[in-house]
């Protein structure tokens, strides 16, 4: 009830986005019910039926890629403040992401199901005069067992995938990370990295006193109750004078000092809340390291399409698996290196005496250089990898089927909405940055203009990358 009501009162960008992954899961879901119904046609051609079964495994993953990525950039089913006492906390919030998700999918697969029987002539007839209905087994019966699993296969992997994408991760240094807790009959016990010498804890304060010239706690040298006595004083007179200084002060009605200027929001200009100042230095100053695994992936897959070329294997496509290979190959391999392709885009740009608008638009690729270049990588591979399949399977020039078609579109859609969504994301990320910026005295061009700037620079690397590599994927053989 909690997920219907999430997903009734959501904006209307959120909105569009869940009916495009409803339409994704049509869509997906289609294809599979026509592999069914190719299956019922053909009894006698076991592999072209399970052959079809498996291509229907791409768009499937571009549908869940797709769910997973709305349902993260979903403002509606994040954690927030105050609603754990409500018992809405983050595993709560996960759950119902999932099952939104669940939700929306089922309603794409129950709009596959209605089409594909619309097709078939079960409700109001064959359309078309019955033309072109040799994957939907007219006239046959559909088996009920297996038409429910093909169309749960969509909402499952989707719900399932947001419930590991979302869910909650402990921070590096929490305390479970560090040691190991044992329960036993009286209690718990933790066993740290740190060792505590025999009698530490019967000496009174002696946990609590701080490491002394590198050392651990253990090693530091005791107090006498004199030093001790007399570095308590000293703590209490200092504090003493501070709060005599400050009391002293010429403070304003509001309790500010009168030659500090008041900022925006009625505080000191000084006191401003540290959400407030942009971070330059969060996560920009490693790059990632898919960067050399994707590159050698690439430069495997593309020797492997060379060799195929040069050697000329197979005369039809199911012949040629190591022509197949090559491609699938270099796919992998740009979508391994996207993020770290991304981030070099955004070093480049802050490079050879850049202004202030190159410096805010690098430092962002850097930043997100993981957000945006995975699914900026997918792309670039679903690409390259269409035409490099469509010049291998289609060189005799005879024109692709409507299913083919249909999952070319599913694909590419799926991972280019999946981009935009990241986009969106990403600029939700940095709108306390942008208001800062603007708070600041800057332009209120200079988003769109930085905007801008990262666009054409990431156009400009990946664009030749993707026409190359396909280019280069897609020989064909050698007579």
């Amino acid at each position: 009830m909690l997920a219907l009501r999430l997903t009734r009162g959501a904006r209307p960008a959120v909105q569009l986005r869940r009916l495009l992954v409803a339409a994704a899961s049509a869509g997906t879901g289609f294809l599979l019910l026509c592999a069914l119904g190719y299956a019922i046609g053909r009894p006698g051609a076991p592999p072209d039926s399970l052959l079809r079964l498996v291509w229907c495994a791409v768009p499937l993953a571009a549908t869940v890629y797709f769910a997973v990525a709305v349902a993260r950039a979903d403002p509606g089913t994040g954690p927030r403040p105050g609603l754990s006492a409500l018992g809405l906390g983050p595993v709560r919030m996960m759950a119902v992401s999932a099952t939104a998700t669940a939700l929306t999918c089922a309603l794409g697969s129950v709009a596959a199901l209605l089409v594909f029987l619309h097709l078939r002539g079960d409700l109001t007839g064959t359309p078309f005069d019955g033309s072109g209905t040799d994957f939907l087994a007219a006239g046959r019966p559909l088996p009920l067992p297996a038409t429910l699993t093909l169309l749960t296969l969509v909402p499952g992997s989707a719900s399932v995938a947001v419930a590991v994408a979302l869910r909650p991760r402990e921070p590096a240094g929490s305390p479970s990370r560090s040691g190991r807790t044992a329960y036993g009959r009286f209690g718990a016990y933790r066993a740290t990295a740190v060792r505590e010498t025999f009698g530490a804890y019967g000496r009174f304060g002696r946990h609590l006193e701080p490491a002394a010239h590198g050392r651990r706690p253990s090693a530091a040298r005791q107090r006498t109750p004199e030093e001790a006595r007399a570095h308590l004083q000293a703590q209490t007179q200092t504090q003493t004078q501070t709060q005599t200084q400050q009391d002293r002060l010429p403070t304003g009605p509001s309790g500010q000092d009168p030659e500090r200027p008041p900022g925006p929001d009625g505080t000191a200009s000084g006191l401003r809340p540290a959400a407030a100042v942009p971070v330059s230095g969060s996560g920009s100053g490693t790059a990632p390291s898919g960067l050399p695994w994707g590159i050698a992936v690439l430069a495997v897959g593309l020797a492997a399409g060379a060799y195929a070329s040069r050697t000329g294997v197979g005369a039809v496509p199911g012949e040629r698996p190591g022509a197949l290979a090559g491609p699938v190959l270099a796919a992998v391999g740009l979508a391994l290196a996207g993020p770290g392709l991304t981030h070099l885009c955004g070093r480049l740009l802050q490079s050879v005496r850049p202004g202030a608008l190159r410096l805010l638009a690098g430092r962002l690729l850097m930043t997100e250089a993981t957000r945006i270049g995975r699914p900026l990588g997918v792309v670039c591979a679903v690409l390259s990898g269409a035409y490099a399949l469509g010049s291998l399977y289609y060189t005799d020039g005879r024109p692709a089927g409507p299913l083919a078609l249909l999952g070319v579109f599913l694909v590419i859609g799926c991972t280019v909405a999946t981009l935009l969504t990241a986009a969106v994301e990403a600029r939700q990320a940095h709108a306390g940055t942008t208001a800062a910026l603007l708070r600041l005295g800057a332009p209120s061009s200079t988003p769109r203009r930085a905007a801008a700037l990262r666009a054409g620079a990431l156009l400009a690397l990946f664009g030749p990358l993707t026409v190359i590599v396909a280019h280069l994927s897609g020989l064909s053989p050698a007579p």
